[in-house]
């Protein structure tokens, strides 16, 4: 049963101070997506720099086994950008009980993907770690690391996609405060677990693994709970609804593929990226994963504005709003790239001591400060094409994202291997390839979403007129 309640978006034009109200919008669901982020991101910053306590090798191990794990979670959860697109639909147009169905049916999808590929995950993590070509010490930790990683699978994947729902429905505040109690109880779980503290066993680099196993299970009980009581009218409680569906699932699959498979290739491709740098030795790729980190840092902004683009553009092409969805972008867009900006301002001046915190090995620092001053002048670009993509998916357009970003990271790979092999590259160099390639990729992806808004409004005007001849 529908409800048109007064808990229906506040989307369509009709607002006396237009512009102040979708700044407010974008700013109101993008700031506790930001905050989300940085939380996840400042606690993979604490895990390695507990895990870099023990050797270099453990957090060259922890790195590439993290980066496995980035390839798996590219894959389930990007299913959630169907979920979170099509419960955003359906919340626009003030549908919510098909808002609570495709939750449910999300949920219940993603665990029936996500159970296999844990299982298949555990048991191949020997041979997949083999891959990289590391040392044998970072292979040993790196596989170990794994076979607990992949366990959590199943748990994260509610999490991904319970938070995009909520997203959908304008709730990012939820996810936010449900990270931040899990974060609170996974630093000190790894604490205790990689060091022995408190009782606990000391099980070195693999306990930031299980400690981040245990938080999230938290986190993912707290999530579920909160959609269960319901937000914004939607809610997961009942028994109906549970069943596989196969037709909801086509839908939720049907934007959600395409997603799955970009994010999916472009694991892929920094997956490749760290088997380049692998060949480079331990300190490329110890400088390698601390890089990683200060981009995560960095992209923060760019994730939460296009995370927000997303949820309030595919409101607004429920509410069949395109020139509000393409405010809310336009906003999203210069604020993504301001702040993206000024984070690169700092993290280019402060590279070295950024390196620090996490190493002291001079070979280590050098490459990592040279690396971190590459990546600070992409950011711009960066932020750009994460809002614009994030724009296209509210529009139900992941087709687009899926060949303009892949092809845009499978061309610097391609380029990045040239210049190690024939050229004697070195890290700097290889992330410098995205120096070439991201400007590229902005302007596709700016172009393709400008024209997605002028063929939507075409197509309403023309179903208008045809309505008004009728």
């Amino acid at each position: 049963m529908q409800n048109e309640s007064a808990e229906a978006p506040p989307a369509g034009g009709g607002t006396a101070e237009p512009r102040l109200s979708a700044r407010r919008r974008v700013f109101t669901l993008a700031w506790p997506v930001i905050g989300e982020s940085f939380l996840e991101t400042l606690l993979m910053v604490v895990d390695t720099w507990m895990v870099a306590q023990l050797s270099t090798a453990a957090v060259a191990g922890v790195g590439t086994s993290v980066q496995v794990m980035f390839f798996v979670i590219a894959a389930l959860g990007s299913l959630s950008v169907g979920s979170s697109v099509l419960v955003a639909q359906a919340f626009g147009a003030g549908k919510l009980a098909d808002a609570a169905r495709l939750s449910r049916q999300s949920i219940v999808w993603s665990l029936l993907l996500a159970i296999p590929l844990a299982v298949l995950g555990s048991v191949f993590a020997a041979p997949i770690m083999g891959l990289f070509g590391a040392e044998d010490d970072v292979t040993r930790i790196g596989v170990e690391y794994l076979q607990v990683s992949m366990a959590t699978v199943v748990v994260l994947i509610v999490l991904l996609i319970g938070g995009g729902a909520l997203r959908g429905l304008g709730d990012s505040q939820t996810p936010m405060r449900v990270t931040a109690v899990a974060n609170v109880v996974n630093v000190f779980l790894n604490y205790g677990l990689i060091f022995g503290m408190a009782g606990l066993p000391a099980l070195g680099a693999v306990g930031s693994a299980w400690g981040t196993f245990y938080s999230r299970l938290l986190a993912a009980a707290l999530l579920l709970y909160v959609m269960w009581r319901g937000r914004q009218g939607v809610s997961i409680a009942g028994r109906k609804g549970w069943r596989p569906d196969i037709k909801v699932a086509s839908s939720v699959l049907r934007v959600g593929v395409p997603a799955a498979l970009e994010q999916l290739l472009i694991a892929t491709g920094f997956t490749l990226m760290t088997i380049i740098v692998a060949s480079l030795g331990t300190a490329s790729l110890a400088a390698h994963r601390i890089t990683f980190n200060a981009l995560s840092l960095s992209f923060l902004p760019g994730f939460g504005f296009g995370i927000a683009a997303t949820a309030l553009v595919g409101q607004s092409f429920g509410a069949q709003e395109p020139e509000q969805g393409a405010e809310v972008a336009d906003i999203a867009t210069r604020w993504a790239i301001l702040w993206m900006a000024a984070m690169a301002v700092v993290s280019f001046f402060l590279a070295e001591p950024i390196v620090r915190l996490y190493s002291k090995d001079p070979e280590v620092v050098r490459t990592g400060a040279a690396a971190i001053r590459v990546v600070a002048l992409a950011q711009p670009f960066w932020a750009t094409l994460f809002v614009q993509s994030g724009a296209l998916r509210g529009l139900g357009n992941t087709v687009f994202p899926l060949r303009s970003n892949s092809a845009s990271i499978w061309s610097t790979m391609a380029i990045a291997w040239v210049i190690v092999t024939f050229f004697d590259g070195g890290l700097a160099h290889v992330w410098g390839v995205f120096l070439i390639t991201s400007p590229v990729n902005a302007v596709f992806l700016w172009r393709r979403f400008r024209r997605s808004v002028r063929e939507w409004s075409q197509a309403l005007e023309k179903r208008a007129v045809q309505s008004a001849q009728a």
